[in-house]
């Protein structure tokens, strides 16, 4: 039974799709699949059924080959033109907006993506960073639908992506540079709407793929890991994860309460291939589910 399940979910990853419930969101937790393999290798052993030994190995060699990053890893050739500091955070219904108002404070960064950030929220980042972040795009919302882009530097309009939730987008002048900012926050894959998630997903991808070649930052709680065909689909357009080239992938940035020992990273900074990313860190922060993640990226030139 235990090879069975992991088989199915294993089967899933290999065939590139995200398949039905539970499978998208079993495939979340994809490297904690080796616990109940090997568990079932070790009863197969002690029970000498030679036919279950073979199946666990090669379940555990697909699952080892799978938990292997995903995406590109090289610098870009061209000379560096800019440098940003970029900050993500899912404040949960707006419960760590305090938590968040402090990391910002103290981290310094130039780009800050909010999800979840309903009303008070919002009131609240106006009030205590409007100082240093003097430009804004934001869709507003209760609960969890309410989504704000801060910028130090000068923002012009350009299209969000329609979702459930709220997801703005903007271009940034950096130091006369354009950089697409998309703030990203698809449904998460709750049983009954898995159809709904992939569809965001895919409707975020879209919107990346027929960018036209701009700078693009892409930021947010993707509710969605490497693991997942849909969010490799959105790598596949030609961005990669920031925190994948800073040497952190796999570091948990939910559920924070059980972070860094279990869970999975499903809040992401994406970067077209005009980027270099180092310094990744995620923060743990009150009174939210999520770690944000701070990330330091060049933007550089043509080759």
């Amino acid at each position: 039974m235990l090879f069975a399940l992991v088989s199915v979910v294993v089967g899933c990853r290999a065939a590139d799709t995200d398949g039905v419930t539970p499978v998208p969101q079993l495939l979340a937790f994809l490297p904690w699949l080796l616990v109940p393999t090997g568990a079932g290798l070790l009863l197969s052993l002690l029970a000498r059924w030679w036919t279950g030994a073979v199946w666990g190995v090669a379940l555990l060699g697909l699952l080892a080959w799978f938990i292997e990053p995903y995406g590109r890893t090289a610098d870009p050739a061209g000379p560096p033109l800019a440098e940003l500091r970029v900050l993500t955070s899912n404040v949960e219904f707006g419960q760590g907006t305090d938590a968040l108002v402090a990391a910002v404070r103290e981290e310094r960064p130039d780009v800050v993506f909010v999800q979840e950030c309903e009303y008070t929220c919002d009131a609240t980042l106006r009030r205590e960073l409007a100082a240093d972040f003097p430009h804004r795009r934001a869709v507003e919302g209760g609960g969890s639908e309410g989504s704000v882009i801060l910028s130090a530097f000068p923002l012009r309009a350009a299209d969000g992506v329609p979702a459930t939730m709220g997801m703005p987008g903007a271009v940034a002048d950096v130091n006369g540079h354009p950089v697409r900012l998309q703030l990203a926050h698809p449904m998460p894959p709750l049983p009954d709407q898995v159809g709904l998630w992939r569809g965001e997903l895919d409707a975020l991808r879209d919107a990346v793929a027929g960018d036209g070649g701009t700078p693009t930052v892409v930021a947010g709680d993707f509710n969605a890991s490497q693991d997942h065909a849909a969010f490799r689909r959105i790598l596949d357009t030609g961005l990669s994860d920031a925190a994948r080239l800073s040497g952190a992938d796999r570091t948990v940035s939910w559920p924070a309460q059980t972070s860094p020992a279990f869970g999975v990273q499903i809040d992401h900074v994406l970067v077209s291939e005009d980027f270099a990313a180092r310094g990744a860190r995620f923060l743990d922060l009150a009174d939210t589910d999520h770690r944000a993640l701070v990330v330091d990226l060049t933007l550089h030139g043509a080759r």
